[in-house]
């Protein structure tokens, strides 16, 4: 099944419906200097976190947190380059 978005409120909308729970999911991209990568993630991970906070709200500047599996360490997700994610084999198109 592939649901294609094409209005921001609604890419992270479906987005953090489909991987609440700390489901594992990947997702497509561009970077910021242009490339694009595809990165396995998941959301809600508590490892690592030392109880700090950030010095900035990421939802106010369009990113997403995610725990990336293969590197193990917390990245953003820029949400306005988003380009597919994949969860529970279920491809969510962001135009």
């Amino acid at each position: 099944m592939t649901w294609i978005l094409t209005t921001p409120q609604t890419k992270v909308q479906k987005l953090k419906e489909a991987t609440k729970g700390g489901k594992i999911f990947s997702a497509t991209f561009e970077k910021k200097d242009g490339t694009i990568r595809t990165i396995n993630c998941r959301r809600a991970v508590k490892k690592g976190v030392k109880g700090k906070g950030m010095s900035f709200d990421p939802a106010s500047k369009g990113l997403m947190v995610v725990y990336d599996m293969h590197k193990q360490s917390f990245k953003m997700i820029n949400l306005n380059t988003l380009i597919e994610a994949k969860v529970n084999g279920k491809t969510i198109k962001f135009i």
